[in-house]
């Protein structure tokens, strides 16, 4: 009778500590999924300012080691462009010194693609780059973003750029 109220004992002992085991690792895995996406975020927010920094500089070399040789670039109102050379002759041609973009602040949404990267999406104005900031009077896009990661190096493959309108931005009514 003794040997099986120890093994009882032993049983239920291992099944706590089984148990206490498999909480503790359910909170360090929920502490880890929580921490990814604002890692996650930092890091796209953060390619997001260097892209449209070199964007609005027109610093092509910058501009063009975050993007992809293979870009595919999809804009509601010029179509598909493809490849990295047409984007940059592009930015070079139609965007340097005349147009200048900022992030509308609180629309920057970000989320993993397993095995790939991210997605980013967001809403962005542009204006004339001799305003500075873009307010009202100017143009508003949405777009989305896709980028992946080799190896830590992450690098833009996708754009797509939507529902433009131009001088759309309004002056914020008085509350």
């Amino acid at each position: 009778m003794k040997k099986l109220f120890d093994l009882r004992n032993i049983i239920l002992f291992v099944t706590l500590l089984t148990l206490q085991t498999s909480q503790a690792q359910a909170q360090a895995q929920a502490q880890q999924a929580k921490s990814a996406p604002d890692e996650l975020f930092r890091t796209i927010s953060s390619l997001d300012t260097a892209l449209f920094d070199a964007y609005n500089r027109c610093d092509l070399e910058k501009f063009g080691s975050l993007i992809a040789e293979d870009l595919e670039f999809y804009h509601d109102q010029t179509g598909l462009s493809r490849g990295k050379q047409s984007t940059m002759e592009a930015l070079k041609n139609n965007v340097c010194g005349k147009v200048h973009r900022d992030l509308v602040s609180g629309t920057l949404e970000v989320y993993p693609l397993k095995e790939y990267g991210a997605v980013e999406i967001g809403i962005h104005r542009f204006c004339d780059p001799k305003v500075g900031t873009c307010g009202e009077g100017s143009g508003e896009a949405k777009f989305i973003h896709l980028w992946e990661n080799k190896n830590g190096n992450w690098k833009l493959t996708r754009v797509i750029s939507y529902d433009h309108c131009s001088r759309c931005v309004k002056a914020a009514k008085p509350k």
